[in-house]
């Protein structure tokens, strides 16, 4: 017997394919994942082509970066937007690609894309990118806060809002 939690999914109009379905849970750790490739010359072109896309898509820290690494970034950007479910209203200025001093790769979040992972309870983001010949590419996984992280937090928001009342009554 297998202790991997499974999800119930539903079943489809043609349910004869058998075996055993993995769907994602609702309220796992793993909010989401998202996966983007770029192809570096493509996307260099382009910016020849119409230099404005180079203040739309980057900020001013990114770009003076080199063509893979900005292919790396528009990669990463869009990864960001899958894994959280492609907001309404994101833009590429709301997300940025920084690195530590040991130059790993981490994520900032601004505007309405932190917002989207803020009401999914994002709590941190893991971003992979790689560049190899002319395509780049970025996976990120967009990871909630331990559940029970989650239910400390809310129990003292609680505790903090009686204690509120308390005073105002």
């Amino acid at each position: 017997m297998s202790s991997f939690p499974t999800a119930t999914p539903t079943p489809g109009p043609d349910d004869s394919f058998g075996g055993r379905a993995f769907a994602p849970r609702e309220d796992g750790t793993v909010a989401g994942v998202g996966v983007d490739v770029v192809d570096i010359s493509r996307l260099a072109a382009l910016i020849d082509r119409t230099p404005a896309l180079l203040a739309r898509l980057f900020t001013p820290q990114e770009r003076d970066l080199s063509a893979a690494s900005r292919a790396a970034r528009v990669a990463a950007k869009e990864a960001v937007g899958k894994a959280l479910g492609a907001p309404g209203d994101f833009s590429w200025q709301d997300v940025t690609v920084e690195r530590t001093e040991a130059r790993r790769p981490y994520l900032r979040l601004r505007g309405a894309t932190l917002r989207a992972a803020e009401a999914q309870q994002v709590a941190h983001l893991h971003l992979s990118l790689s560049h190899d010949g002319d395509i780049a590419t970025a996976i990120v996984v967009a990871e909630r806060a331990e559940r029970a992280e989650r239910a400390g937090r809310a129990e003292r928001v609680d505790r903090a809002d009686h204690a509120d009342h308390e005073e105002a009554g």
